[in-house]
């Protein structure tokens, strides 16, 4: 079944660094968009970035230049590197491969934790 297993997230000072990681499992990950998504609390899920099989990659305004988007296929793992954190980048960041519109492949994994200070 399909999965997803992300891990990096911690508590980290404004303007820190931090490297999120996605371990996907039971999908052909090569060909698939994947995405980084965030919620933080009593928000609802927005979408960070994106990474296409193509390596195409897009961001959500609020990141756009701060967050950098990547993928390794061989190891079907993507990577969200964040830099210049913000208190208002706290949330809880997941991953998932992108089908049509909004809809994801397979569920939600547990998701990891990034936490920013002022």
């Amino acid at each position: 079944q399909v999965q997803y297993v992300e891990s990096g997230g911690g508590l980290v000072q404004a303007g820190g660094s931090l490297r999120l990681s996605c371990a996907a499992s039971g999908i052909t990950f090569s060909s698939k968009t994947i995405g980084w998504y965030r919620q933080a609390p009593g928000m609802q899920r927005e979408l960070v970035a994106t990474i296409s099989s193509g390596t195409i990659t897009t961001y959500t305004d609020s990141v756009k230049g701060r967050f950098s988007i990547s993928r390794d296929n061989a190891k079907s793992t993507a990577y969200l590197q964040m830099n210049s954190l913000k208190p208002e980048d706290t949330a809880v960041y997941y991953c998932a491969a992108r089908l049509t519109g909004s809809a994801i492949l397979g569920s939600w994994g547990q998701g990891t934790q990034v936490t920013v200070s002022a």
